[in-house]
């Protein structure tokens, strides 16, 4: 018997990530949860960044902005997650998170903090192809 896998037509041969990109955020995983580490502008841009998402999302689906979890019962997915700054976030807001990163090291980062604030967010190490 014979396995075969079914690609896109104009699929990539090999992942469109930067190895060197994906080496360098590994580098610094532990950190992504210090406000005043490397990850310091990224901390301090994020409120306007949910903000923008949860606006968005609220008007799109015609949502209550009063809510406590306005986003219950959607599912979001979050490419590139990093250490969860945006996955954590959408899951307090009520959705249905599933997460991806091509770095292990901060797949493991985000799951040990979200496990630590009690949020169940679908985290997975790998590329998006």
């Amino acid at each position: 018997m014979t396995e075969t896998t079914a690609t896109a037509p104009n699929a990539p041969s090999r992942p469109s990530i930067d190895e060197a990109e994906v080496a360098k955020f590994t580098a610094m995983a532990a950190e992504w949860w210090d406000p005043k580490g490397k990850f310091r502008p990224l901390h301090k841009f994020n409120p306007v960044r949910l903000g923008f998402i949860r606006d968005t999302v609220e008007q799109h689906f015609g949502l209550d902005p009063k809510a406590r979890k306005p986003f219950e019962g959607l599912r979001f997915l979050d490419i590139g997650c990093g250490g969860g700054l945006v996955s954590e976030p959408m899951a307090r807001l009520g959705a249905s998170v599933t997460a991806v990163d091509a770095s292990e090291a901060n797949i493991k980062t985000a799951m040990t903090h979200a496990k630590e604030s009690g949020l169940d967010i679908d985290f997975r190490a790998g590329t998006i192809e």
